[in-house]
Formats: structure tokens, sequence, C-alpha cells
């Protein structure tokens, strides 16, 4: 029988405490500032994240090191343009690298102000995907742009920086070209509307895909020593892309290391955790995983960054 009066104790003061009230939030309060605001929220876990994250890419950019802005569709469509376009106007992004969707949702924005089809209706009738406008516009950049040497983001960009598109200052890729800042995008053939199209050329938009990666791999090498990489929702192709892409950067002899890797997504997944956040930081640097549905996080993370820079 174990004796209970012989259980050894201490004094909890002698104990390290990992929260100290000093971390705690401060009182909600009528009227407060965004920066009073950011500064009330508690010093822990995630609110903690954020503000490291935040941190490094004001740091990345007083280095003048790269910070690499990836993101699924999904960003575009949650009206988040305008908030990537700004923190591009503020020199703060220095490359932009999408999915196929991306381009898609873009395009659609600078042609007439909306997008997103309603998928579950048109499914029933074949016509998902298949907007006239939409197709005939990438594609058609695509033969005309990459045949003339461009990668596939710049030719879709250069196509819309020269049309008449009525809300083309809402589109990520024409700020972005606007602004000279490299726009990668990498397709998977068959995951894209317009693939549905007789006038996808899967060739010239795979030429112009590898273009892209070649761009992003020589992005990559500014990240060593202060740089950051963001995922916004990409949850296979971006981390992918950028593991392979950081790979051939080493490989080609560039030290990169010592930077900040920060996954952003409304669930966890596999991919982002070991591509983004764990394998490229083991030989140098942080990573960062924070759940959160990207119109409220983005924003957040956007506003904590320019009011410090």
């Amino acid at each position: 029988m174990i004796n209970i009066n012989k259980v050894k104790t201490y004094s909890v003061k002698q104990r390290f405490s990992k929260v100290r009230s000093g971390d705690f939030a401060k009182i909600p309060a009528r009227g407060k500032s965004f920066a009073g605001f950011y500064a009330s929220l508690p010093n822990i876990l995630k609110a903690q994240e954020l503000r490291s994250v935040a941190d490094a890419i004001i740091g990345a950019r007083r280095k003048k090191k790269a910070v690499i802005f990836m993101a699924g569709a999904h960003v575009i469509k949650c009206g988040l343009n305008p908030v990537v376009i700004e923190l591009i106007k503020k020199k703060i992004i220095t490359c932009v690298c999408l999915n196929g969707a991306g381009i898609i949702h873009d395009f659609e924005v600078a042609f007439q102000a909306k997008t997103s089809e309603d998928v579950a209706a048109n499914l029933k009738s074949g016509k998902f995907g298949m907007g006239r406008e939409t197709a005939e516009f990438i594609n058609d950049a695509v033969k005309e742009r990459v045949g003339e040497g461009l990668g596939l983001g710049y030719a879709v960009a250069s196509k819309i920086a020269e049309a008449k598109l009525k809300y083309k200052n809402l589109s990520l890729l024409y700020n972005a070209y606007k602004y000279k800042v490299p726009v990668c995008v990498f397709v998977a053939v068959g995951t894209d509307i317009i693939h549905q199209h007789p006038s996808f050329d899967a060739g010239l938009t795979a030429e112009g895909s590898l273009r892209d990666f070649h761009t992003l791999t020589e992005n990559i090498a500014g990240l060593n020593n202060g740089g950051v990489v963001l995922n916004f929702g990409s949850a296979v192709i971006m981390p992918e892309v950028f593991l392979k892409a950081l790979n051939l950067a080493r490989n080609l002899g560039n030290s990169v290391k010592d930077f900040v890797s920060a996954n952003f997504d409304m669930l966890h997944h596999y991919r982002p955790q070991q591509n983004v956040v764990l394998r490229p930081v083991s030989s140098g640097g942080r990573g960062y995983y924070i759940i959160g549905h990207h119109e409220i996080m983005l924003p957040l993370l956007a506003q904590a960054v320019i009011e410090k820079i």
C-alpha cells in the first residue's frame, strides 16, 4: 500500500511558469485604435507568433530581404486583393506566387469586379467553368506572351495592363506588374476551368510556369539571413513548388537559411507543415503555423506590419 502522507511537495513560487500576468490581454475599451488593439492582445501562443511574423516582415523590409507571398485562389475570392496590393505598393512584398485558379479569379475581378461562380448549380448542366471571356483572355495571353519569352504570371499580368479593363486597378497581377514585382504562377494541368476550353495550350502553359519556377528560385536566394516566406491557403501546389525551388537554389550554390516561414490556413495540412514550416528552416530560421480565416488573418497581419514601417 502506498503512503500518501509521504508525498514530496515544493513551493509553487520556485517552479517555472509559462504564463505570467504581464503577458495577459488588456481590457477591451471603446474607441481603441488598431495599434492599441494590437498591443492589447495577449503575448501568448498564436498572438505571440503573429507578432513574431509581423516583426520578421518588418525586419526583412528594413534589411531589403525577400518577402515572398504565396497564396491559393481563395485569398482573392475572399476580397483580399486590396490588402495584398497595398503591401506591394509599400514595398513589403517582393514576389507573388499563385496557383492557376489565382489568375482566373484575378482576371475576372479586373474584367467585371466580381468572380466565383456557383459550382454545384452549373455542374449539373455542364456549364461549370465555361465562361467565354475568362478562357479566351487568359489562354490568348499565354499564346501571345509566353511565345514572346515571358513567364506565365507576367504573360497574363502584362495583358491585363494593356487591356481596357474597367476594374484592373483591383487586379493583383496588374499591380504587381505595375510596381515591377515578379508574379509566379504554377499550374497543374486539368485543375483549372480554362483547361476545358479548346483555346488552352498545355505546352505553352507549362513552359511559362517553368519560367516562373526559375524566377521563384532566383527570388528564394533573397531569403537568406532575414527574409520571410508566407503561404496563405495553398495546401498542395505552393508548398510542393516552394520546397523544390528552395532545393534548387541551394543546389546552385546559394546559402538560403536563417529566414522565417509562416503558413496561414483555416485547417491544418500535412504539406504546408512539412514543406513550409519545418523542413525549409531546419538548418536555420523559424517556422510558424497559424490557423484562422484569411479574411481576418491577412488584414490583421498586414495592418500590424503597416503600423510599424
